[in-house]
């Protein structure tokens, strides 16, 4: 088999198939090692890499590194887990050739393409692709436009770039990629008439890397492309998500505050499912099969972004409407949960720790496999809570539901399987006893991060328990401190409302996430896939005594005691 080298055009290949939906893919793979590359619509354009493996089909997206141009080097690297390639026909060049497994975590290997027949059909994501036919056709015909007077161009003058010094109003943002062909002020380029100037409004809207440690490879923050418009063509103005719509300001009644008539819900159990049906039963394997492939084909830091979107919602810091806001009588969940009528949001939101804990317990204690793949899944977790820590994507609340899960005596009880993690991946090991450890003993005594501009979302959990009446572990001396700690840091969360609000629209700014995976980070989906929909609606310590014993013979199973 002619497996491409290094430099090659990615779309001359024969195992790239350019756009193609997932249920396509898994059509055109029959037997066991088949693969193929395919531009994923749900990823915005991103490759991904489909491989049949031991009978079903598995989905992995291969992350692309932006570095700063320099010469010499390539502009991008690629990569599934730990090794960077040059390119994307150098990475699979090396998997393929070196029969290598696609991830520690599943032992796929792809062994043999599936050729692509016919040419690549044309979409936008072709123009984020290095030497594809679509980006070339593009460079060209900005070269030669350039070269043309203003009568004699083809290219329409709404698709010229803008002369002069004025600022472009640009109703979406603009890809990093594009930046180079859009400023193009010195070209001198002829106009027969001169565009009516807009109001002078930015031209370019890109996320704020604020807060992000720098890296020695100078990597540049990714923007998400685009869709594009073809010339001539309008299109209306893309809605936009809503947690990046401005939060409209309550208009005051006759300058009166209204007491809340009634206590409001952000986790609403009743939500339709697109991957649980009408009536499930708990942890059903097929959909217990789907997560598997969706958590898969995403990398730590998209699934903490994923998360980070869901627990803003959850915990009422995005995306609550005017009547909910009216309900409540402040404007976010964080003041609501420390008020007497957030007593419902507090039990929601522990419901959602508790959920989260558990299901990440379940990734692991769930692989059935080789001890590598239970030490894979604890590997997983660890990036994941990296990901989340503060400085990242600063979800606190879902960086100690992860912890939570690795902690949980069901699952650190496996001295095997964390003796191989520490053998096969020393750094994750490192980072989770040296790092992750203290910073969630720090989080939890209310002497961890707490400045918005570091995290984006607060550490709530104690404050909750505190407010519903749970008593702090320790010593009585050290307790009452404690407990001063965490009141005073949730008075300040309260305050700190607004500006944490501020930062989550930040971070997400420019996110557009997955359905699925989000829908499955919800707290109702959770409650549903682990005690199923007739047992999601039993008493609280009641499911997660069941649940505790689950995991206790699961993990028993894993490792039995001698």
């Amino acid at each position: 088999m002619q497996v491409p080298q290094d430099g090659e055009d990615v779309a001359a290949q024969p195992w790239y198939h350019g756009p193609l939906s997932r249920q396509k893919a898994e059509a055109l793979l029959q037997q066991d090692g088949d693969f193929l590359v395919r531009a994923s619509g749900s990823r915005g354009g991103h490759p991904v890499i489909s491989c049949r493996w031991r009978g079903s089909v598995l989905h992995f997206e291969v992350l692309r590194v932006a570095l700063r141009p320099r010469p010499g080097r390539p502009t991008a690297l690629f990569q599934l887990e730990d090794e960077r390639f040059p390119s994307l026909p150098a990475l699979i060049h090396s998997y393929v050739t070196g029969q290598r497994p696609l991830s520690q975590l599943t032992g796929a290997v792809a062994s043999r393409l599936v050729t692509r027949q016919g040419p690549i059909r044309r979409s936008f994501s072709e123009d984020t692709l290095p030497d594809s036919p679509a980006r070339t056709e593009l460079l060209r015909a900005r070269k030669w436009s350039d070269s043309q007077p203003a009568g004699a161009s083809t290219v329409p003058a709404s698709a010229l770039p803008r002369t002069g010094s004025d600022p472009v109003l640009l109703k979406t943002p603009v890809s990093m990629g594009s930046i180079p062909d859009s400023l193009r002020a010195s070209d001198g380029q002829l106009h027969a008439k001169g565009p009516t100037k807009p109001p002078r409004t930015p031209s370019l809207m890109l996320p704020d890397a604020s807060g992000r440690p720098p890296t020695y490879c100078e990597l540049v923050p990714r923007v998400p492309k685009v869709q594009g418009t073809a010339p001539g063509h309008s299109c209306p103005e893309p809605e936009v998500p809503w947690w990046e719509a401005e939060e409209d300001e309550e208009e005051e009644e006759n300058g009166c505050f209204a007491r809340p008539q009634a206590e409001v819900s952000l986790s609403p159990l009743d939500k339709p499912s697109c991957l649980l049906g009408p009536q499930n039963r708990p942890l059903e394997p097929e959909v217990l099969r789907t997560l598997r492939g969706l958590f898969l084909e995403h990398h730590s830091e998209s699934t903490a972004l994923h998360l980070l979107l869901v627990d803003c919602q959850a915990t009422g810091l995005l995306g609550v409407t005017r009547a909910q806001r009216r309900a409540m009588g402040v404007a976010s969940g964080l003041e609501l949960l420390t008020l007497p009528h957030g007593h419902r949001l507090r039990l929601e939101l522990l419901e959602r720790h508790e959920a989260l804990m558990l299901a990440g317990a379940l990734a692991v204690l769930g692989c059935a496999g080789p001890l590598e793949e239970r030490a894979a899944a604890l590997k997983g977790l660890v990036e994941l809570a990296l990901a989340l820590r503060p400085g990242a994507a600063g979800d606190l609340p879902g960086l100690a539901a992860v912890m939570g899960a690795l902690l949980l005596p069901q699952v650190s009880r496996l001295e095997r399987t964390w003796r191989q993690l520490r053998r096969s991946h020393t750094e994750a090991a490192l980072a989770f006893e040296q790092e992750l450890k203290p910073l969630l003993r720090a989080l939890d005594e209310g002497a961890g991060p707490c400045d918005p501009g570091e995290v984006t979302l607060p550490h709530v959990a104690p404050a909750v328990r505190v407010l519903e009446g749970e008593e702090l572990p320790g010593p009585l001396d050290e307790s009452c401190e404690r407990l001063l700690r965490t009141l005073h840091g949730a008075r300040q969360m309260a305050q700190d409302a607004p500006r944490f609000r501020e930062t989550a629209a930040r971070r997400l700014r420019g996110f557009r996430p997955n359905p699925e995976l989000r829908e499955a980070l919800t707290t109702s989906f959770l409650r549903r896939l682990l005690w199923g929909s007739r047992g999601a609606e039993a008493p609280r310590a009641t499911r997660l005594e069941k649940f505790q014993r689950v995991l206790s013979v699961l993990s028993q199973r894993l490792e039995p005691d001698h």
